[in-house]
């Protein structure tokens, strides 16, 4: 079973199991990631077989400084200036693979594109220590729910993996945006942890979107992820009895009273507030046994754009060949 260490006490163990091609769960300002050394086959290798992800998945490869990622790729002047803005933080970046690249093949998933990030606390410090990119997906089993506790890491992962370092709750929620800039112009490719009208601004310029017939250009672009067992219901005006209910907002769906149980992404309607609490909440209703999960509608503005993304996904028809971050 792994051991869970404190944030402030488990540099040195998490250290010393990356560098010896081991994976360690790591907190980060968006979810738990599952962290295994960028450049080492046999640690990418560890991170698929924990999670049970399919290969032709891409992973985000972490960084520890825009001087790291530059090592790794080519930057267009456009995506310079969003790193510049948004780095550290939830945002990551797919961009073309500088020639000799230290990124291990199973990274990339055989693309010749890599998708970067640079996060905040203890996986900054951790990648500074190290001195190579983490590999880190979502800490979870391949199409379940992300985690944003080191308590749902455990729960999930706990008989794969070492270690688990724990840092509290994550403060963002829901795992990056996703942007690709192709021909001076960005491209969505997945809503997250920074809104599209932030990026709009520093862009000057509308984000494009990747329509559904889209191909796997970076993580979290499965049709179906972030899935409890149990059914999921969207835009729910009503409830019926034998139904758990994802409530948002001070209003409640008809016959919510005959609900199972209830947990509120926000009861004041905070976007900010429900990103955090959507893994959370979710995977506490579907510990319920519901067949059912009805969600109440989310506006789609702002960060309601990235918790309807991964509602959507966790509503989607299952299938075995599903992931997240």
């Amino acid at each position: 079973m792994a051991e869970v260490i404190a944030a402030g006490s488990a540099m040195e163990a998490a250290l010393a199991l990356l560098s010896a091609g081991e994976v360690v769960a790591v907190p980060t300002e968006t979810v738990y990631g599952l962290a295994g050394d960028a450049t080492s086959g046999e640690a990418v290798a560890r991170i698929f077989e924990a999670k049970g992800r399919p290969r032709f998945n891409p992973l985000i490869a972490h960084v520890g400084s825009l001087a790291m990622a530059e090592e790794l790729a080519i930057f267009d002047p456009l995506s310079r200036r969003l790193a510049e803005k948004f780095w550290p933080g939830p945002l990551t970046l797919v961009l073309p693979l500088k020639p000799g690249s230290a990124i291990h093949p199973l990274v990339t998933a055989g693309l010749d594109t890599v998708a970067l990030r640079m996060p905040r606390g203890f996986a900054a410090g951790l990648i500074a220590r190290l001195g190579r990119p983490l590999a880190a997906p979502s800490a979870n089993r391949s199409g379940r729910i992300s985690a944003t506790t080191a308590a749902a890491v455990a729960e999930d992962l706990g008989e794969r993996i070492p270690l688990v370092v724990d840092d509290g709750p994550t403060p963002v929620g829901v795992e990056s945006t996703i942007v690709k800039v192709e021909d001076g112009r960005p491209r969505l490719l997945r809503p997250g942890g920074v809104a599209a009208a932030e990026i709009e601004a520093v862009a000057g310029m509308a984000l494009a979107r990747s329509g559904a017939a889209a191909g796997i250009e970076a993580p979290g672009m499965m049709t179906s992820h972030y899935a409890p067992g149990a059914a999921v219901r969207l835009n729910a005006v009503e409830t019926f009895a034998d139904e758990a209910l994802l409530a948002f907002g001070p209003q409640r769906a008809r016959g919510a009273e005959q609900a199972l149980a209830i947990r509120n992404l926000s009861e004041r309607g905070d976007l900010r507030e429900a990103a955090a609490n959507l893994f959370f909440h979710l995977k506490e209703l579907d510990r319920l046994g519901a067949a059912m999960i009805a969600v109440e509608p989310v506006p789609d503005t702002g960060l309601g754009e990235a918790i309807n993304d991964r509602l959507a996904r966790a509503a989607a028809p299952r299938d075995a060949d599903d992931d997240n971050e």
